[in-house]
């Protein structure tokens, strides 16, 4: 199996002035054709830094794909230490690459100076692939065995993730026609309504009965739940896929409706999946979780179909006068209680006329009530089946606790979506 290292070249990533977002696409893209990659790693503007971790790279991965330090300006070092690591006696214009920096400077109305002609030169050691979305082409250096033991390919790609993700495909093609492929095959479940730490006991005998060449990963996600990935290296795709299914299915009676996905799926999508075409409607009131639930509803294409509209209660005057909340429930109970959780559900119900509905009262922090710690949160689901309420408890900060408050909403509603479906109401 041929393995690879990604890395990342620019002071920016190190200083967390950017995220990289270059190496995660990169990597599935890798996967999808067999490449297993092995590390990720970035390195400062420094020549030396530069050449001493991509030659660790090369000695160790048949595939070595960085990006990054390409840019016209002098405080990109990178083709410089590319054009040393690899012999090179000098740099060659290349035309193509030349053509497309006229073209693009020209339709933006900008002259093309000397310093963006200079992009198109590139080391007398590398191959090209045009780059048509930028400036900066893509290069690359092939090493035989007698340099890092093995025959070993570096690509050089910009480090702006437009251009670099455009690149993928012509660099995917490229990987392909120069070296021996396997499959790697993987497969996931998606898990809500329990922490990783949970799941992980509750299913410890079934992953203690995992084959040796089957390998097991927790994927938590604060909005997801868990996502349980089995995947097998090398050997034929189909009876891969096969013996993997045959261990998931002996996990569905262990986990039962905590599973929501045969694949790599969102709570959203699955509560809105088994509503298209019954005719039947959500609405949401929120509170602590400020909106982000209807999100995440309305990110799925087709949601205008079962999806109605919220109410963002944040005041308690809203909650009120919107919502119908009783003053007393506030009064006795608290904002964060189990009757508010309950009536601004029946209330956004009633106002929407929606099947279903769904409400969040929480304190996502950095402080309590009264009743309640930081990272109390009260969930109420109301449908043709009444009315029930939740309560979680979550010690993170302010965005995590509020992320976990609309993941554990959702699954609540898929819950009860799921339960009054299988009735037959």
């Amino acid at each position: 199996m041929t393995n690879a290292s990604i890395c990342t070249i620019g002071d920016e990533i190190l200083i967390g002035q950017i995220v990289d977002t270059n190496s995660s696409n990169i990597s599935r893209a890798l996967e999808e054709i067999g490449i297993k990659v092995t590390r990720m790693l970035s390195i400062g503007d420094d020549r030396r830094e530069i050449i001493d971790n991509l030659e660790n790279e090369l000695r160790t991965n048949g595939i070595v794909i960085a990006t990054g330090g390409l840019g016209p300006t002098k405080d990109d070092i990178t083709k410089a230490a590319l054009a040393e690591l690899s012999g090179s006696r000098g740099y060659v214009e290349n035309a193509t690459q030349l053509r497309i920096i006229h073209d693009i400077l020209s339709a933006r109305g900008l002259d093309v100076l000397d310093i963006n002609k200079a992009q198109a030169l590139v080391p007398d050691t590398c191959e090209v692939i045009p780059n048509r979305l930028g400036t900066a082409p893509i290069m690359v250096f092939r090493f035989e065995n007698g340099r890092f033991g093995h025959p070993a390919t570096l690509y050089s790609l910009p480090g702006v993730p437009f251009e670099a993700i455009g690149a993928l495909p012509d660099v995917i093609e490229d990987i392909k026609r120069h070296n021996q492929l396997s499959d790697i095959f993987h497969k996931c479940v998606m898990v809500a309504g329990m922490a990783e730490s949970a799941l992980s006991k509750l299913i410890e005998p079934w992953e203690d009965s995992l084959p040796e060449d089957m390998h097991l990963a927790y994927l938590p996600n604060q909005l997801t739940g868990v996502r349980l990935r089995l995947s097998i290296y090398g050997g034929d795709k189909a009876e891969e896929e096969r013996r993997i299914d045959e261990r998931f299915a002996a996990l569905e009676p262990i986990l039962g409706d905590r599973i929501y996905s045969h694949s790599d799926d969102t709570l959203q999508n699955a509560i809105g999946a088994p509503l298209r075409g019954t005719g039947k409607t959500l609405s949401a009131a929120e509170s602590c979780t400020g909106g982000m639930i209807s999100s995440l509803i309305t990110s799925v294409p087709g949601a205008s179909e079962y999806y109605l509209g919220s109410v963002t209660s944040y005041a308690v005057a809203v909650k009120r006068q919107v919502l119908d909340v009783p003053g007393e429930y506030v009064a006795r109970y608290g904002v964060v209680s189990s009757e508010v959780a309950g009536a601004m559900a029946e209330g956004v119900r009633k106002l929407t006329g929606s099947t279903y509905s769904v409400a969040t009262t929480g304190l996502a922090g950095p402080g309590g009530d009264e009743w309640n710690p930081v990272g109390t949160v009260w969930i109420g689901v109301s449908g043709p089946a009444g009315t029930t309420t939740v309560k979680k408890v979550y010690k993170n900060d302010r965005k995590r606790n509020i992320e976990r408050f609309t993941c554990a909403a959702l699954d609540e509603l898929r819950l009860y979506i799921l339960n009054d479906l299988r009735s037959g109401k």
